[in-house]
């Protein structure tokens, strides 16, 4: 009995990979976020395979259900809408529950393509230390979301949705105070319309702001780490 943890493309189908192909052809089921995305991908791939809906709301009952399948003995792969299964999605979870009742079972990474280290990789900036914090909080907490990553030394990696990257710009420049900190926002990343913006929070805010059609999509925003201060002679003193 074994889960696959497997990644699927953010965008484009050519980043599915070879081993990732061999995994769902062969599982007995394939557990997806949304059954409908992922047929999508499936047709595209010619494989035919048994889907169960797995989400952050299914139920205690349908993880256990889950679970009894691997009891039985059969492999299962899990898929998310894109990306990595378990990074800023329930997987983990998911897992986590799977282990607790079969801490024998193989889980087995299948790697691919994640958005946020796709963004950090053409960012320029350090990613030996990077901070991912996924989506910031719709309203209760995200004052204080934007507040830490002011106080965050490092690099800064999160999501936003297209309809509150604006707001997201604007709560960075006036909550966060970053000023002139260095950014980059990644729009649809492996998509047809990918872009990229790069510059300060007003910079991108501008930019964005001049056509509509520039908010259209998904976005990773990842920011530059604090500059350090110039050393003189006086701090010696």
């Amino acid at each position: 009995m074994k889960l696959y943890i497997v990644a699927t493309p953010i965008g484009n189908l050519a980043d599915i990979t070879l081993r990732a192909v061999n995994t769902l052809s062969n599982v007995d089921v394939i557990l997806a976020e949304d059954t409908r995305v992922t047929r999508t991908l499936l047709e595209h791939l010619n494989i035919r395979k048994q889907l169960l809906a797995y989400h952050q709301h299914s139920s205690p009952r349908e993880i256990e259900k889950i679970i009894s399948m691997l009891r039985s003995g059969k492999n299962l792969a899990l898929v998310s809408d894109a990306g990595t299964p378990g990074v800023n999605d329930p997987g983990n979870y998911l897992v986590q529950e799977i282990l607790k009742s079969l801490p024998d079972v193989q889980v087995v990474p299948i790697p691919g393509v994640n958005a946020a280290v796709a963004a950090l990789s053409v960012s320029s900036f350090p990613s030996d230390h990077f901070i991912f914090l996924g989506f910031p909080p719709h309203k209760k907490g995200r004052q204080t979301f934007f507040r830490e990553i002011g106080e965050t030394e490092g690099t800064v990696v999160f999501y936003e949705s297209k309809h509150r990257i604006l707001k997201c710009l604007k709560e960075l420049r006036e909550i966060t105070q970053i000023g002139n900190r260095p950014m980059l926002v990644a729009r649809e990343l492996t998509k047809q319309f990918e872009t990229f913006y790069r510059g300060t929070a007003y910079d991108i805010e501008m930019a964005l702001q001049k056509n509509q059609n520039n908010l259209l999509g998904e976005f990773v925003v990842v920011i530059g780490p604090k500059p350090r201060k110039k050393h003189t002679e006086s701090d010696e003193e």
